[in-house]
């Protein structure tokens, strides 16, 4: 049966041997990578953000699976651990000089590097397009090689000044290794984070529960003795003066703070609220000070004797 016409089979038509293991192109990996957004693997274009993971990703992207995360969308997965803009980091990248451009027309009458990468690091020059390790700081967004930050150390960007520590270093695309790192500092991060608003909101609590018990102290304290009445019940009760205490030498407390203020502003309100008649009757510089007041009127000596007058009858 069969080997009709000539035809010769060869071994491993006839042997079915062990299955090699198919291999991905490293190109197109790093292509997929680094020129890529890691959500819809269209090609990436500004504003391009990142992760606290370090992949990269259309800011525009992004949003949308933001505002509608129950729509069936393809790597999901990778960014299930984004919760809203602020896990999210804009990229400060520095053009690569080189780059033309998807638009560009070749004519073929020069070498053209297919892997020629959009941007740089600002201090070595290294192309960013997955051969050598990036990083970028998660203060300002600056991307740079991690050949740079090794050999020109410094706690300063090196593009806009802004300080920052060891731990705002982020790699961006590296391996599982540092992924398993970088979750894990996320976690502990957002642990933290948590602690620190619970701790805040136990605050303001105790804050404010303080100051509606010292609102009730000073309340209730001059209504209990604020009025008196006789022993009969049918006469009226009439308010009582408020003391003015004495001040304290050492330092008072809040609440005896509060009653001084008090006391203080009862009596001013009882001295305006006499009248600038009671004051004139037992004063007589006060009633000087008006012109019905005998030492304003003329004697007859001051007063003349004449009265001018002009008669208009001739």
């Amino acid at each position: 049966m069969g080997c009709d016409g000539g035809t010769i089979p060869k071994r491993h038509e006839l042997v079915k041997g062990p299955k090699k293991v198919e291999k991905v192109d490293k190109n197109a990996e790093l292509y997929a990578k680094w020129k890529c957004c890691a959500l819809t693997q269209e090609k990436l274009k500004r504003p391009i953000i990142t992760c606290e993971l370090g992949r990269l990703y259309n800011k525009d992207a992004v949003i949308e699976y933001l505002l509608d995360k129950t729509a069936e969308r393809p790597h999901t997965d990778v960014v299930s651990h984004i919760r809203g803009m602020k896990d999210i980091q804009e990229l400060n990248f520095t053009d690569n000089p080189e780059w033309e451009g998807e638009g560009r027309i070749s004519k073929g009458d020069r070498y053209e590097d297919m892997h020629c990468a959009m941007f740089i690091c600002p201090v070595v020059g290294l192309e960013m397009s997955g051969k050598h390790r990036f990083c970028y700081l998660q203060k300002c967004g600056c991307v740079f090689s991690d050949r740079a930050l090794r050999e020109v150390k410094s706690e300063i960007c090196h593009k806009c000044g802004e300080q920052f520590k060891a731990e705002d270093i982020v790699v961006l695309n590296g391996t599982k290794e540092d992924v398993e790192k970088l979750k894990q500092r996320m976690e502990a991060k957002r642990a933290q984070a948590k602690k620190t608003k619970k701790s805040k909101k136990s605050k303001v609590a105790e804050t404010v529960v303080g100051v509606s018990e010292l609102k009730e102290k000073t309340t209730s304290g001059p209504d209990s003795q604020g009025t008196c009445s006789t022993q009969e019940g049918s006469e009226s009760t009439a308010p009582l003066p408020a003391p003015v205490p004495a001040p304290e030498v050492a330092g008072p407390s809040v609440s005896s703070g509060s009653s001084i203020a008090k006391g203080a502003k009862a009596a001013a309100a009882s001295i305006s609220k006499r009248s600038y008649q009671e004051m004139g009757e037992k004063s007589e510089v006060f009633k000087s000070l008006f012109t019905t007041h005998t030492s304003a009127k003329r004697t007859k000596d001051q007063t003349s004797n004449w009265v001018t007058h002009t008669p208009y009858h001739f």
